[in-house]
């Protein structure tokens, strides 16, 4: 699974085009930074099939420094407020794309917030099917039958990782039969970025392996995996 975080515009410049040469469907976790400049895009990307998933509205992380924003600094929420921002991004997406079965990523892969765990009451709530946290190049599902749908792990790919690192990582999941998962933020641009060109060499391996590995968006495996456990 391809998966793309917070709505940037590298995505829609480099990472969509990128995914549409491969004829590939990633799943894009975005927050409520969509703007009129780009709102109908991402509703056209949506019309590719790729999914639009939840990422909360305003991304809220802990911050331990005291600098940032202290309304986005996950210290200062209650379970309260970020379940009322996962409800209404629902809606927000549910306006661009119908859809009513939700994916979600945890902003910054942390399930707490004011020091407390919201994992149970986003259970609870039926607002999200599957939720997606983090992990690192070990992240790999095989064990299917103790999947939790709402802490599935995945990749998350920051600092010097080579085309290579990329591909490497398929291969680990081919030889173990299993899920991997990729969790992305800028292609080529941005901040936490992957350089474009790693990028393609990732996406040209799949395609050279189509026969070998299924590539599709987070929640139709999720789907297969828990209809299948």
């Amino acid at each position: 699974m391809l998966s793309y975080d917070d709505a940037l515009n590298s995505q829609l410049n480099i990472a969509i085009p990128q995914l549409d040469s491969a004829n590939f469907k990633g799943t894009f976790f975005v927050c409520g930074n969509m703007n009129q400049d780009n709102i109908e895009k991402w509703r056209a990307v949506s019309k590719k099939g790729n999914e639009l998933a939840n990422h909360t509205l305003y991304h809220p992380c802990l911050s331990t420094d005291g600098k940032g924003e202290p309304a986005n600094n996950s210290a200062n929420y209650t379970v309260y407020t970020i379940m009322r921002e996962v409800s209404s991004m629902n809606n927000f997406l549910f306006a661009l794309d119908q859809r009513k079965d939700r994916s979600f990523a945890f902003p910054c892969s942390e399930t707490t917030v004011g020091g407390i765990s919201y994992l149970d009451s986003l259970r609870k709530s039926g607002l999200i099917k599957y939720a997606r946290i983090g992990g690192d190049q070990n992240s790999i599902i095989t064990d299917y039958a103790s999947i939790d749908p709402l802490q599935v792990p995945s990749w998350g790919v920051v600092g010097k990782v080579t085309a290579d690192d990329l591909v490497d990582f398929v291969k680990k999941v081919q030889k173990n039969g299993g899920i991997g998962i990729f969790m992305f933020h800028g292609i080529g641009g941005d901040y936490l970025t992957t350089p474009a060109a790693n990028h393609k060499k990732l996406l040209n391996y799949l395609v050279q392996h189509k026969e070998e590995i299924w590539v599709t968006t987070f929640g139709e495996a999720m789907d297969y995996a828990m209809k299948n456990k």
